[in-house]
């Protein structure tokens, strides 16, 4: 079904939908801070591309559905992808420092993984709050939401950072670190993880902007901060113009100035007048019912990514077995993976938003159409990438590596796993439309299910039981991938998930 047709549907169906001027359920709980409006159908595509890179104020629980998961999901998509480019730029300078340096990115980041889960399990329950006040039309109450998100990212960061930074030596050598990496990475980990304030605050504070449904501005601050860490990343490292050689630690030191000036140009655009979810003394002391309240479904969140990473890991654990070909082949092939992926989950970002502002305003049935669309469009997305990787799978490996050897365990995962995008396209939106709503344990005990009690000892029979070596792991990621779309949909189409309160 074309995008047009999507856009008439939507617009025929919510000329008999309940009035839009507060949540079906009651009056509106207080005045916007600005007035916003419903998505109009502009003259084409630049125009819709136009509209949500601008920024402007619109009621995503009014108006066509898809349009409005467009406007959503056009920066949120962006914003994913400039995260992919630096992700890719990073690693590239770093690997011109040799391998210590590499054993050191690599080791550390290991360690940011707990504060990455911590930093996105609390983004889930921030954008599920906000999300729900913005639909009820109740600005206060997100600007309160978004306040409590903001002091629990504050406390958890400063315990963190001191943790971190007092121990990162004793950190590395934890992780099996050899003498020479922990001489020369040490304080690579004491900036990363002592600062780690920067990324924990600029997931935090852009989960606010998404759940508000101020998505160019969460865009802004993820390029603004991935910008300047790119330009400062070879400065630092290698001591351009005026700049010190700073080697590896550079890496660091350009790291959290960019995140950090990114966090603080967000919490900026929170701070002014009119914006939907406002910071203002009102609002700065502390509410234990309603922090607990972002506790319980921010706990759920984090270990519903904690699932999923730790599967990685495990999986990672099985493939060693077949030797360094093998891992370094499934290594090459998840970094390609994962760049495609990473802009998907823009869109998914997108139905969660539009599910939690739709329940806020008393539209269970908008919720749900918002969720149906944006999964057929991310099965258009996904589904083309699938096949380029399918097809191209040689000649985009060939970019990584000329060992035969390698690359044809990396030709053959990249091939396996991309086959079952089809699936993840939905299995991706429909995982967020559950936190979007606040039932944060649906998506996790369905990753529980998928993960751990399914895909792992799948993985583990087929490649060791059967003997299908590294390609019994890649077929059990595909087959979890369908599972996990298969059961979320199952469960997605009972619409228990319509009557969580957040």
């Amino acid at each position: 079904m074309s995008e047009h047709h999507d856009v008439a549907a939507d617009q025929a169906a919510n000329a008999t939908s309940s009035p839009s001027h507060g949540p079906a359920h009651g009056p509106a709980h207080g005045p916007s801070h600005a007035p916003s409006r419903a998505p109009q159908h502009p003259a084409g595509t630049w125009a819709l591309v136009r509209e949500s890179l601008r920024g402007s104020h619109v009621d995503y629980t009014k108006g066509a559905v898809g349009q409005a998961i467009l406007i959503l999901a056009i920066p949120m998509v962006l914003e994913m992808s400039m995260e992919s480019v630096f992700a890719v730029v990073d690693v590239f300078f770093v690997s011109r420092l040799g391998p210590q340096a590499i054993a050191t990115v690599g080791l550390t980041e290991s360690l940011l993984t707990l504060i990455y889960t911590i930093a996105m399990g609390l983004g889930i329950g921030a954008t599920a709050m906000v999300a729900r006040r913005i639909g009820e039309h109740d600005p206060e109450g997100a600007s309160r939401a978004a306040m409590q998100a903001i002091w629990l990212g504050v406390l958890l960061a400063t315990a963190l950072g001191i943790g971190g930074a007092l121990f990162a030596p004793d950190l590395l050598a934890l992780m099996g670190a050899e003498p020479a990496v922990i001489a020369h990475g040490s304080t690579f980990a004491r900036v990363m993880l002592g600062g780690n304030a920067s990324v924990l605050m600029l997931f935090l504070l852009n989960a606010i902007f998404r759940g508000a449904g101020d998505a160019a501005i969460a865009m802004r601050t993820l390029w603004l901060a991935n910008a300047i860490n790119i330009a400062l990343g070879p400065c630092l490292i290698f001591g351009l113009g005026p700049f010190p050689e700073l080697g590896v630690t550079g890496a660091a030191v350009a790291t959290t100035i960019g995140r950090s000036t990114g966090a603080l140009y967000a919490q900026s655009r929170l701070l002014r007048p009119g914006a939907r979810a406002r910071l203002s003394r009102k609002y700065l002391r502390i509410e234990p019912v309603l922090m607990w309240r972002l506790v319980r479904l921010s706990a759920s969140g984090t270990f519903q990514i904690f699932i999923g990473m730790a599967s990685w890991v495990l999986l990672t654990r099985v493939l060693s077995g077949f030797g360094s070909e093998a891992l370094a082949g499934y290594t090459i092939a998840m970094r390609v993976i994962a760049f495609a992926l990473l802009p998907s989950w823009g869109m998914s970002n997108a139905a969660a938003t539009m599910v939690g502002q739709a329940l806020g305003a008393g539209k269970p049935d908008r919720a749900e159409r918002a969720v149906w669309i944006a999964g057929r469009y991310n099965l258009v997305f996904l589904g083309v990438i699938g096949v380029a990787f399918v097809v191209a799978a040689p000649q985009i490996v060939a970019f990584f590596t000329r060992e035969a050897s390698v690359a044809r365990y990396a030709i053959d995962c990249l091939r396996v796993v991309a086959a079952g995008f089809v699936f993840y396209a939905y299995g991706m939106v429909l995982t967020q439309a559950f936190n979007g709503a606040g039932d944060t344990w649906t998506p996790t005990l369905i990753n529980l299910a998928c993960f751990w009690l399914w895909e792992i000892p799948l993985a583990w029979t087929l490649a060791l039981r059967l003997g299908m070596g590294p390609h019994g792991v890649f077929l059990a990621m595909a087959i979890a991938y369908a599972s996990i779309a298969v059961l979320s949909a199952i469960l997605f189409r009972r619409g228990r998930w319509k009557l969580k309160h957040v």
